[in-house]
């Protein structure tokens, strides 16, 4: 009989472990608070409690209970899949804002916020400069009055599209240029990271250069901020000194600025109401988690936590892998290390000592993704062999290598291997533009731009034979 797996939320990592149980012959249910999305579907339904049978260092088993139109109900399960991810509780800093209980206007987390048309003719405070807070501050400046937005720290933005109109993802997460990265000092590669930043626009000039600019701070994804400052309609301002009754003060800057919403966008904070803290214990951000997914001392591996962490790159694939690697162990095909290994593993992270080179992955739940992935993918033996493919198939090599580091790749071999998946690498460009090219140009032949290419190609053949042999 196969095992039932609970599955504990319906977002994208929930999904991809339903997903992922049916590939593997498990039964999965999903519990879902809210009325949206799910697995074997039951909406509206709170988790309760998860907590272990009596017989669990034997059987491995957990009891569910659940709320759902106001009866309670218990099931056993044979294993967890906790999919609630970080983005579940607003947090609300109020305190952080002297007298905003004082304010006579509305204020309100970004959470709550659905269109722009409240902000009409208004005067806006958007607190905190990440996505949320820059696109809502982008599309209050085209029906309000005025718009604020408010920073303590800065951050880096960057355009959607970069060199030759490219997605910034596809260009920036590549197998060469993260062994690039990891392999230069944090100084060099900081700097690197702020002169590229800074090509589309001066962050310094816009009032938006993070302060440290050391430690990895998620980039903001904004095609509007820029063209909305230069125009006036955003104003970047820096934090908050004082909230009055109709207006607020800013620090550094003693004028009073009328405002009429405030809107806060101050993040998230995440909790396991359901589940014992001598399960899953949270602290200072993060969770005592093996590979951000066991909890490292159960005597029975059968509590999976999916989607707790924050990679640099989609979180969609970074989640659905988790979930791959998690169902083989709960269905015993791949087995945990030790458990002083494992917790080993956990206080080292929970350090968070910097190696010195690479990106400083140094704040909670971060992660490098690509370096993260292949540490899952190995351990399903999925992980593509670049070394007998460059021999084998020396093609579908460089692209994976110089090529964006697309979801088809963790496909290739192992367990969930997919035959298109060879296919799929080597045309990714072409639907990339596909989207773009609705107007075909002619573009006439240049020897240079042919003399250019053979250099780089020769270019190319030198740093593999560096690389590989």
């Amino acid at each position: 009989m196969a095992k039932r797996v609970a599955v504990v939320g319906a977002g994208v990592s929930g999904l991809a472990s339903i997903k992922c149980c049916l590939e593997e012959g498990l039964q999965p249910t999903c519990f879902e608070r809210s009325d949206n999305l799910g697995g074997l579907w039951r909406f509206t339904t709170k988790v309760c409690s998860v907590t272990k049978r009596p017989d669990f260092t034997v059987t491995g088993q957990w009891e569910v209970v659940t709320l759902c139109e106001g009866k309670q109900e218990a099931t056993i399960f044979d294993a967890v899949m906790v999919c609630t991810g970080f983005l579940t509780d607003p947090y609300l800093p109020l305190d952080s804002f002297p007298g905003i209980h004082t304010f006579k206007g509305q204020y309100f987390h970004s959470r709550q916020y659905k269109y722009p048309d409240l902000f009409k003719d208004k005067r806006v405070l958007v607190i905190g400069v990440g996505n949320s807070g820059t696109d809502i501050a982008v599309e209050a400046s085209h029906v309000a009055k005025k718009v604020f937005l408010s920073t303590t720290a800065g951050a880096w933005v960057r355009s959607r599209v970069c060199d030759s109109g490219l997605p910034w993802d596809m260009v920036f997460m590549t197998r060469f240029l993260n062994m690039i990265r990891n392999s230069l000092p944090t100084p060099i590669v900081s700097w690197w990271m702020a002169r590229k930043m800074n090509s589309w626009f001066d962050h310094a000039n816009y009032g938006l250069v993070p302060e440290d600019r050391t430690q990895l701070k998620e980039f903001v994804l904004n095609d509007e901020l820029p063209g909305r400052i230069t125009t006036g309609k955003v104003l970047i301002k820096p934090s908050i000194k004082e909230v009055k009754e109709n207006s607020v003060i800013f620090n550094n800057t003693p004028k009073e600025e009328p405002v009429d919403i405030i809107v806060l966008a101050t993040g998230y904070t995440f909790a396991f109401p359901f589940l014992d803290e001598s399960v899953v214990k949270v602290e200072d951000g993060q969770a005592s988690l093996y590979k951000y997914i066991f909890p490292a001392h159960l005597q029975k591996p059968t509590l999976a936590v999916i989607g707790l962490i924050k990679p640099l790159g989609s979180m969609i694939p970074t989640g659905e892998m988790q979930a791959r690697w998690a169902v083989r162990v709960l269905k015993g095909v791949n087995k945990l290390p030790p458990a002083s290994v494992m917790i080993e593993e956990v206080n080292a992270r929970k350090e968070n000592r910097p190696s010195g080179f690479g990106l400083c992955y140094c704040k909670a739940l971060q992660s490098d993704y690509i370096t993260y992935i292949d540490d899952l993918l190995t351990s399903i033996n999925a992980k593509p062999n670049l070394f007998s493919m460059l021999l084998t198939d020396p093609r579908l090599a460089l692209t994976i290598f110089f090529g964006p580091c697309t979801p088809y790749q963790f496909r290739l071999t192992g367990p969930g291997r997919w035959e298109g998946a060879r296919d799929a690498i080597l045309t990714q460009w072409d639907r990339t533009l596909k989207a773009t090219k609705t107007r075909v140009v002619q573009e006439s032949p240049s020897p240079f731009a042919s003399f250019l290419k053979l250099f780089s190609l020769l270019a190319l053949l030198g740093a593999i034979f560096l690389i590989f042999l």
